[in-house]
């Protein structure tokens, strides 16, 4: 076998092929309907590749990188408009905050763009009420990811670094209900050969490593989106936590195929994976998550195969 058959893109591209194979036909909130499956076997994803850092950013197509970034920004800020990234000509959220969705949902007080109480907003602000995306949350509410941070540097064993933008009693103040909801993270430590002894000074450094948990998961579309993600919010916590990436191991609960996507995804599964982007971090203060420009976070030799257009469902 050549190692093109090993590449990881491969778990991505033969999951999409099963579900197209043997997908559930189902209706959908979209009205657009869906092949689906439920709880595939996990994708797992390494972040390097014999010490440089690895992006998992799909090949057999490109992927919208720059909205990837500018969005996880924009959840570590905790911001709930999409006029933010809007005025980035990044428009993935422009949809559901539009006045026809808002309207839809009851939201008629809703400004354009408030989403409401969205990712960021439970990642940074937990439990506080929300009032609008112009509000001032600062100390309100519980913050998820400053406590990650906090455990990675000080108590890299702990089995409750957890971040969950899963919170039912303001999943009806959002415009939707988060898909990728649950994340656990995980250091590992090199086992040392020859054993250890009082005159080892240098411990070696643990990998941070990261599962996600995604409810509902678009293939097309979202998934591509989510795996570059995750993966680079993992690289992000590992460079303020002086860590090395480890890996992204992504759970699924409903993983589908659109119905207007299965042509597009036919022409995808043709394509052969390419290797997979190094990725360069060089934020002002490496030790804050907070604060970071989409320019400290560069992605090198990104060559994927060409676009493949997919509508949205909304």
């Amino acid at each position: 076998m050549g190692s093109l058959a090993q590449h990881e893109e491969h778990q991505y591209l033969d999951l999409v092929r099963e579900i197209l194979d043997h997908g559930e036909r189902r209706p959908d909130r979209t009205g657009t309907g869906t092949y689906s499956i439920f709880a595939p076997r996990p994708l797992k994803f390494s972040l390097n590749n014999d010490g440089k850092p690895i992006l998992p950013l799909l090949t057999t197509k490109r992927v919208f990188l720059r909205a990837v970034i500018a969005e996880l920004l924009w959840f570590i800020e905790g911001n709930t408009s999409s006029a933010s990234l809007s005025a980035q000509d990044v428009k993935i959220w422009d949809g559901n905050g539009s006045r026809e969705f808002l309207d839809n949902l009851g939201l008629t007080h809703r400004e354009v763009g408030d989403l409401g109480p969205v990712y960021g907003f439970q990642w940074r602000h937990f439990g506080a009420e929300y009032v609008d995306a112009k509000t001032d949350y600062t100390g309100q509410g519980y913050d998820q990811l400053a406590d990650v941070i906090h455990k990675l540097k000080h108590n890299p064993y702990d089995r409750r670094m957890i971040l969950s933008a899963w919170n039912p009693a303001d999943l009806k103040k959002m415009v939707l209900p988060p898909c990728h909801m649950f994340a656990q993270f995980y250091v590992s430590f090199p086992r040392q050969s020859g054993g250890s002894s009082e005159g080892d000074k240098e411990k070696p450094k643990g990998h941070l490593h990261c599962q996600l948990y995604q409810r509902s998961c678009d293939m097309g579309l979202g998934v591509p989106f989510n795996i570059a993600s995750y993966a680079l919010l993992t690289h992000m916590l590992a460079h303020v936590c002086d860590l090395v990436p480890g890996s992204l191991t992504h759970v699924m609960g409903d993983a589908h195929v659109y119905v207007d996507h299965v042509d597009a995804l036919k022409v995808q599964l043709e394509r052969e994976p390419r290797p997979f982007p190094e990725i360069k971090l060089s934020p002002a203060n490496s030790d804050s998550i907070d604060g970071w420009k989409v320019e400290d976070i560069s992605v090198l030799n990104y060559e994927p195969h060409k676009t493949i257009p997919m509508k949205m469902s909304v």
